[in-house]
């Protein structure tokens, strides 16, 4: 365990009791849903305790593992080309969950591509912009010049995500790869704009593009029109699109300030689809109630804000880089969790970290945050190792 001396236990202790609440979450809310498969109540519930052990592993080594052989150029080539290969398949014969065909499934397991390649992107372009850092900080020219087949490479898997579709994996890949390209040094005026642009571009299309085409007959069975129909109008299709929505309110109006007892959600007894992925946190606050709901969302922002901390300390570009993409990663993951569970923004099918039910996102999110407390990790000996020498 000696090996294990540095690890960062700001943030290793908070993801280790967000895992022991996602478990515990995750058989309370989806008990019902095993026995109405046919299954046991505990399927869910053994799957998730298998992938959290397998996380916590994978955290554990990633916190040692050698940075220089993820930042081998052969070796993220190859796995750029795995990955455009895998998305494009998928498009043709990807298994569908929830509208998405992005899906592979594996005996009575589904693996997403695209929540891997979120920690691709991380990892691929806080390495090209630290070789460039001193060509892509002297000019806008210099920058486009160096960077313009990475831009283009990072926006078809973007794109090949989005057209699965999943507009929820491509808004934070895209989100990702944009605070990091933020923090390299280029021009923000002229990203913030292009940004700004492109909200408003979506809000309009949203407003006055997709919403009237979702009424039509032609368009009308699209699962993710029928989304934006029940952000826009919960309560007017609430026996239908709406249902999701609707059944949120309710169970966080259920919960209260102290919730109704663990295990005790009416909500996730039927009224309630996907409580035990993308609508958990809606479970967690008519359980735990909104003390409960506050103390997972505080623990959670204790790990971003102590990744962006990491991030700010170094001294490296690449580690600098890595940090603010794995705390953009779980930022704007969180925020399109909560904003489709309040209504606040269309539903997306993402997942809230470390909590809801989810192999896939968990393993990404672990080789995450195993990066993260390396980094810390190099930090902190590299500390030790100056106090030693000036004592």
């Amino acid at each position: 365990m000696s090996r294990f001396k540095s690890i960062d236990y700001f943030i290793f202790i908070p993801y280790l009791i967000m895992s022991v609440i996602g478990i515990i979450m995750v058989y309370s809310a989806s008990a019902n849903i095993g026995i109405q498969n046919g299954g046991s109540p505990s399927s869910y519930f053994r799957k998730q305790f298998f992938f959290v052990i397998l996380s916590i592993i994978i955290v554990l080594l990633m916190s040692r593992f050698k940075i220089t052989k993820l930042r081998n150029k052969r070796f993220l080539s190859y796995l750029e080309i795995i990955f455009f290969l895998v998305l494009a398949g998928l498009l043709v014969v990807g298994t569908t969950i929830n509208g998405a065909a992005g899906w592979i499934r594996i005996g009575s397991l589904s693996i997403q591509p695209a929540e891997f390649v979120k920690f691709f992107i991380i990892i691929r372009l806080a390495n090209i912009i630290d070789y460039k850092q001193d060509i892509i900080t002297q000019s806008s020219a210099d920058w486009w010049h160096e960077l313009w087949p990475t831009v283009v490479r990072t926006g078809i898997l973007i794109i090949l995500i989005f057209a699965q579709p999943d507009a929820g994996g491509a808004a934070i890949n895209f989100a990702i790869a944009f605070v990091i390209f933020m923090t390299s040094g280029i021009s923000w005026k002229k990203a913030l704009a292009f940004l700004g642009g492109g909200v408003v571009f979506v809000i309009a299309a949203i407003q006055f593009v997709l919403v009237p085409l979702s009424k039509t007959s032609l368009f009308s069975g699209s699962y993710q029109l029928q989304r934006i129909i029940a952000f826009t109008n919960p309560f007017g299709h609430a026996t239908g699109a709406g249902q999701q929505l609707v059944n949120s309110y309710y169970a966080i109006s259920n919960g209260g300030l102290f919730g109704v007892g663990l295990g005790n959600s009416v909500q996730k007894t039927g009224y309630l689809p996907e409580p035990n992925t993308d609508f958990i946190m809606s479970i967690l606050t008519e359980e735990l109630g909104a003390v409960g709901a506050i103390c997972v969302m505080a623990l959670l922002t204790f790990i971003i804000a102590r990744t962006v901390l990491i991030g700010i300390r170094s001294n490296n570009t690449y580690q600098s880089l890595v940090c603010y993409g794995v705390a953009t990663y779980m930022t704007i993951q969180t925020l399109f969790n909560m904003g489709g569970v309040l209504g606040v923004l269309p539903i997306t099918g993402v997942t809230f970290p470390f909590i809801s039910y989810g192999g896939s996102s968990i393993l990404t999110l672990s080789f995450c945050l195993g990066l993260v407390l390396n980094i810390s990790g190099r930090q902190k000996r590299a500390r030790q190792t100056l106090q030693t020498a000036t004592g």
